[in-house]
């Protein structure tokens, strides 16, 4: 058997969320990279279309498809035009989220259901649309992206810990019902990784960038931060044939932080 039996990722349909930039663009490359045709999902219209572009560019089927994750109307309308530009749906990586460093007290009801809608709200609303599409073409595997702080509290990220601990439960829920379907559904955590959204969060926290990096890899064995290709090969896996018999699990990509 040759990787790519191994993968038997060519030829399937992958739909990414928070596919224009960090680790949903990585997951992307990756996917294509292994022959996967790739539907990028964004409510970034310039920088998606850009990164479906540039993939077709590089000799690869990708087509972007503008999507606000918390509105079912859009989710519904981007499940079914990618069906219709592409017959089907194999994979789809719940990948879209955005973070508010602030407590409790510091949160307003805005930025709260903001993080929650995005990062929950639309892991729900995708799946929703999706799944029937999948078991008519007779099953697929669905990861959603938690987070390290998703399986342990974190300082000043009231709405991001809740959120991505509401992932972690609800990726269980789903490959409970529904496996029958043969879809599989997974959990991918990563720690910190150099993305446009860790970057953000030492803008909120008024910290300096190169500092704040620097000191998100304090203490994990592997002694740096994560790139996102290190999450896509996670994501990889786990859309993969390579992972066929595991659904409901969580896979902890953080360089050993959580350890």
């Amino acid at each position: 058997m040759n990787y790519e039996e191994l993968l038997g990722i060519k030829d399937k349909v992958a739909v990414i969320t928070g596919g224009a930039s960090g680790i949903g663009l990585a997951t992307a490359e990756l996917f294509a990279e292994a022959g996967a045709a790739v539907a990028v999902l964004d409510i970034n219209e310039e920088r998606g279309g850009e990164a479906a572009k540039e993939l077709r560019d590089r000799g690869y089927k990708a087509e972007f498809f503008k999507c606000d994750v918390t509105s079912a109307a859009d989710c519904e309308r981007a499940a079914s035009e990618v069906e219709q530009q592409f017959g089907k749906i194999d994979v789809l990586f719940n990948n879209a989220g955005l973070i508010r460093r602030k407590t409790v007290v510091e949160h307003t009801e805005e930025d709260w259901d903001l993080v929650i809608n995005v990062s929950l709200k639309g892991a729900f609303l995708l799946s929703k649309y999706v799944i029937p599409i999948m078991e008519k073409n007779g099953g697929g595997s669905i990861v959603n992206t938690g987070s390290g702080w998703g399986l342990k509290g974190g300082d000043q990220a009231a709405s991001y810990c809740a959120a991505k601990a509401a992932v972690v439960n609800l990726t269980k829920a789903m490959a409970i019902d529904h496996g029958n379907q043969n879809i599989r559904v997974n959990c991918v955590c990563p720690g910190d990784t150099d993305t446009p959204l860790l970057r953000d969060e030492a803008k909120q926290l008024q910290l300096d960038e190169a500092k704040f990096l620097s000191s998100s890899a304090v203490g994990r064995p592997l002694e740096r931060i994560g790139t996102p290709r290190d999450i896509a090969k996670g994501v990889l896996f786990l859309a993969s044939d390579m992972s066929s018999w595991v659904t409901g699990t969580v896979l902890t990509v953080d360089g050993g932080g959580l350890a």
